[in-house]
């Protein structure tokens, strides 16, 4: 738990001030300082990054009276402003997953000793 709280903060902090992408920076080095396994490295940070970016999402739509997730639906098809919500929040918990996995698995290469020794006990 204290984990997810550390991540959907930074993410929070750093989607209000810079892009999208800089979301995995905060992502790989989180992922290698807190995570050992990779399960639970993806998960949590998918479940972090997803939320902060539905709680972020869903302020803008109610801000804005859900004129431009209608607009979004309609332009992508989709009929439902909600999904293109869901959709946005999905796409955030990807890229999530995919940063603290990723931060996971370089701690995981640079000390090697280290996981064979918690997979033996």
């Amino acid at each position: 738990m204290r984990n997810f709280i550390i991540l959907l903060f930074c993410f929070w902090i750093v989607t209000l001030f810079l892009p999208w992408w800089t979301l995995l920076i905060p992502a790989v080095v989180l992922g290698a300082a807190l995570f050992e396994r990779s399960v639970s490295a993806f998960s949590i940070g998918f479940l972090s990054l997803f939320a902060a970016w539905l709680l972020q999402v869903l302020y803008i739509d109610i801000a804005n009276e859900s004129v431009l997730s209608g607009r979004m639906a309609d332009m992508l098809g989709v009929g439902q402003s909600w999904l293109v919500l869901l959709l946005t929040a999905l796409i955030g918990g990807l890229i999530g997953g995919v940063g603290t996995l990723l931060g996971s698995q370089i701690r995981q290469l640079l000390r090697p000793g280290d996981v064979q020794k918690s997979r033996t006990a």
